[in-house]
């Protein structure tokens, strides 16, 4: 039973025989078994009843061999049904017409006379797999629907993401937005902190008002505090001219301070001081000026290690981190790694299934950054337009069965298989394949089941 309901297999065979020999077998397992006779009345029964697994023949006339019924079928219910496992009953003059529908999407084949032993393996795993699917889809739809709300009431600066962690983050950017309370974004280099604190701004009260960014990091110590507050000519070698801070053009508006962690202790005093009262001098000047400006910050360090450390103050670290906003590495949103691979791409080349597989694998350390130069690397290599795990020049994942997904050896491939019975499915699942990745490999290795 699963949630109250028992589990449903369709058996579409226009031997009623059959019918009635797979309703019984299927039935001793706690299976509730649903016969059709043609592919019409299958079709029927799809549309009126929850279905778990279809078995369905290739032939239903008396007159051919040739499989085209089943076929049809199969197409039609894929067409109709795209995650609804279904499994060949055929023939061996059917068997390479099963095969061509395996690659396309069937989960398996058996061959008549089949082995109960092994079909009712195969039904149970997929039965399995049908329920972690619907987990999968339902998870998806949510996922969905949470990201089209975000979408409809806030600003989200066209960011490409799908992940619940990510939707979570944002969320919380969003609420904290419209308060006037800086805000801290924690989280590692290349995962897009910028964009967070963009997307602070748009949905704040000084939207309207510039965005102005800083680097913290990506500037010498003794010119960050002429960047961030101004001076006067003469205020250092090289000022021959007055100029305005960061703070200033930020007037009415968002400062964005990236890497807040490099800030030197005389700019954390000086900066402490602007957040408490709104003022400040330019360098060389003893005029006190102005400036009402919403902070975000942002940082890969861990400040209290260096507060701990003496480098970093512990009043500025409060002042900065009223709302602190996590944005997690890329390792743990990999929802969001093949919609925004596609998103590079931008209609320039497509990525093949085993590509896709690569990306996911990888850990992506530089995060999304890493994986945006990645992909516009493989679109410059990929001649034809389909890019291939080779063009992506990826290190391998680790040397583990169920995670090497670049190319499992013969041996992995032959194991895989006997230690789950020859079920395609259960197999592909252990290797961390897709079943028609797996029969690739299989094909390629001159393997059957």
């Amino acid at each position: 039973m699963r949630r109250n309901q028992m589990r449903c297999v369709l058996i579409i065979d226009d031997n009623p025989a059959v019918g009635e020999a797979l309703s019984l077998a299927l039935s001793l397992r706690d299976i509730h078994p649903l016969v059709a006779l043609t592919p019409e009345d299958g079709l029927a029964t799809l549309a009126r009843e929850r279905v778990d697994v279809v078995i369905q023949d290739m032939n239903f006339t008396a007159d051919t061999t040739s499989g085209e019924e089943g076929a049809a079928l199969f197409k039609a219910i894929r067409a109709r049904y795209s995650d609804l496992p279904v499994i060949l009953l055929t023939a061996w003059t059917h068997l390479e017409a099963a095969v061509e529908l395996v690659k396309a999407g069937a989960a398996d084949y058996l061959a008549k006379p089949w082995d109960d032993t092994k079909l009712l393996a195969t039904v149970e795993n997929l039965l399995e797999l049908s329920e972690s699917t619907r987990e999968v889809t339902r998870a998806r739809v949510e996922r969905r629907r949470r990201k089209e709300a975000l979408e409809s009431r806030y600003d989200l600066d066209g960011l490409v993401f799908a992940s619940e962690a990510m939707s979570r983050t944002i969320e919380l950017a969003c609420q904290v937005a419209r308060s006037d309370v800086p805000v801290l974004i924690t989280g590692p280099n290349g995962a897009g902190k910028e964009r967070i604190a963009a997307i602070v701004h748009a949905n704040s009260a000084v939207r309207r008002g510039p965005f102005v960014a800083v680097n913290c990091g990506a500037l010498p110590g003794e010119l960050i505090e002429a960047e961030l507050f101004g001076a006067e000519a003469g205020a250092y070698t090289g000022a021959n001219k007055a100029r305005e801070g960061r703070f200033e053009m930020a007037d009415g508006g968002t400062l964005f301070l990236d890497e807040i962690g490099n800030l030197p202790l005389p700019g954390q005093m000086k900066l402490l001081r602007v957040l408490e009262t709104g003022q400040f001098e330019r360098l060389g000047s003893g005029r006190t000026r102005q400036a009402k400006v919403r902070v975000v910050s942002a940082t890969n360090a861990d400040l209290k290690a260096m507060i701990a450390a003496g480098t970093f103050r512990e009043d500025l670290y409060y002042r900065l981190n009223v709302i602190d906003v996590n944005l997690p590495p890329l390792s743990e949103r990999t929802d969001d790694i093949l919609p925004l691979a596609e998103f590079f791409l931008d209609g320039k080349a497509m990525l093949s299934e085993d590509a896709r597989e690569a990306l996911l694998a990888h850990s992506w350390p530089g995060n999304v950054r890493e994986l945006k130069n990645a992909i516009a690397r493989a679109a410059l290599l990929a001649a034809d337009g389909r890019i291939e795990p080779a063009h992506l020049a990826l290190p391998p994942p680790a040397a583990h069965v169920a995670r090497n997904l670049d190319e499992p050896s013969r041996e992995s491939v032959e194991a895989a298989l006997a230690s789950a019975g020859g079920v395609v499915s259960r197999a592909a699942s252990t290797l961390g394949l897709s079943r028609q990745a797996l029969y690739r490999r299989m094909e390629r290795y001159g393997l059957a089941v």
